[in-house]
């Protein structure tokens, strides 16, 4: 409502959708969820969302001001859907901005996890079961997971920032 006010302090509404959406879909990919075995549940949907989104915001950070840009409108797009999904589960007014800020640290948690990680400081096995689980998993289920998040950071490096912002990943 007062968007007109404060448009320079937000991004526009409509930047970091298309990121969001590539971010997504891959978090929706079958295999995180059959051969990876994360639980097909909201909490287990969320790691993986999280864990993706937290892998796009390390890459960006790579291209310094331009990159802070678009992973400042994937993270208000980030926020702006949780809050939604979780007024759509019922949440209301009271608890609904508790639980988005937990998200939200849970997101900060797990983009310091995995910038360590990208950077050779930490274990990426330890970092996938971390970021992705939350008990015991079957050593199969993580190296696959861990693989896959590889893949997936390969891409990320490979793609120029531009596309990045546009969604396409790789």
């Amino acid at each position: 409502m007062l968007g007109f006010l404060f448009r320079r302090l937000t991004a526009p509404p409509q930047r970091g959708s298309e990121l969001f959406e590539a971010v997504t879909s891959i978090a929706r990919e079958p295999h995180w969820y059959v051969e990876g075995k994360v639980p097909d549940t909201i909490d287990g949907r969320f790691a993986v969302l999280a864990t993706v989104t937290a892998l796009a915001l390390v890459r960006l950070e790579r291209d310094g001001k331009p990159g802070d840009l678009v992973s400042v409108a994937l993270t208000e797009r980030f926020i702006e859907v949780m809050e939604s999904e979780h007024r759509e589960l019922g949440l209301g007014d009271p608890t609904l901005g508790r639980t988005v800020r937990k998200l939200v640290r849970s997101l900060a948690v797990r983009t310091e996890l995995w910038r360590s990680a990208s950077d050779g400081n930490g274990d990426w096995t330890a970092a996938t079961e971390k970021s992705l689980y939350k008990s015991g998993v079957p050593a199969g289920a993580l190296k696959h997971s861990a693989s896959a998040l590889k893949r997936l950071r390969s891409k990320l490096d490979r793609v120029t920032l531009r596309d990045i912002e546009q969604g396409q990943l790789g």
